[in-house]
């Protein structure tokens, strides 16, 4: 007795069907990654806000005690505080710096983004006036800006 052909059905997906999903899963990729990327580099940012407002907050402490915020303030003198090295402990992402207006009746602290991390390209200041300034966004330079930028290059 012949045997009868039975119909078998393939299972798994064709060839097309894969080219499908995976051109699908690079156009979601291609969306997704740039947002992620401006996420963390948004989320980096915050360390230098909340270090040039803590640096504000000492200077002035000093200034009160001193009436005057000199060299000490903001450089390794005989009478220098032991915060004023600008390097705060664990510091991921900005290098800080000070430097000195107005014999020493001024000053400006400016945070600039580290090589190799997300900030690269930020560079934000501070100053005696409780003046906020970006001075360089995403590698751009900018001017005539008088906020902290953090998504775009306007102020709001």
């Amino acid at each position: 007795m012949p045997r009868l052909a039975r119909s078998v059905s393939q299972r798994g997906f064709t060839l097309i069907e894969l080219m499908i999903v995976v051109g699908i899963i690079s156009i979601l990729a291609a969306v997704a990654m740039p947002a992620y990327t401006d996420y963390v580099r948004r989320g980096s940012l915050t360390e230098a806000f909340s270090q040039l407002a803590d640096y504000r907050v000492k200077l002035e402490q000093f200034y009160q005690d001193n009436r005057r915020y000199g060299t000490d303030a903001c450089a390794d003198g005989n009478a220098a505080p032991s915060w004023n090295g600008f390097a705060p402990t664990g510091a991921k992402n900005f290098t800080y710096s000070c430097g000195l207006s107005a014999a020493g009746q001024g000053y400006t602290v400016t945070a600039t983004g580290k090589t190799g991390t997300s900030s690269v390209g930020h560079v934000y200041t501070i100053n005696h006036s409780n003046l906020q300034t970006t001075t360089t966004f995403k590698g751009a330079a900018v001017t005539g800006k008088n906020c902290w930028l953090v998504k775009s290059t306007s102020c709001s």
